[in-house]
């Protein structure tokens, strides 16, 4: 008999494949697509924005992983992106508080008056 803990106890050893990490980035790819498309609220679309980056990062981390085994160059990308989407996310959240003080509220409707 077969159950869920047999297979977990009999692969525990086994190297996990690319195509479950590419699953993984994918689903957090469209989950920041879908997001980032459908909220109109800033805060929200900056964490969808965020979830693309993640996507990218491990993209970065596993191609280096199964590629080049001994070298690091996906790992310094991947780090490069998460400091490069850190200054984003602080510049940004400087614009939300900034709208919110504003308007009251982080709607994205709220941008286009304040063009002038």
């Amino acid at each position: 008999m077969n159950t869920m803990g047999d297979f977990w106890v009999v692969n525990a050893g086994a190297a996990v494949p690319v195509v479950a990490y590419q699953l993984v980035s994918l689903i957090l790819f469209f989950a920041g697509i879908y997001g980032f498309l459908t909220r109109r609220n800033i805060m929200m679309m900056l964490i969808s924005v965020e979830l693309i980056l993640n996507a990218a990062d491990i993209n970065f981390a596993v191609f280096n992983r199964y590629l080049y085994p001994g070298q690091m160059d996906g790992m310094f990308f991947a780090l490069f992106t998460i400091a490069i989407a850190a200054c984003e996310t602080a510049v940004a959240i400087a614009i939300i508080i900034n709208v919110y003080r504003n308007f009251g509220n982080a709607d994205v409707d709220n941008l286009k008056k304040m063009k002038g």
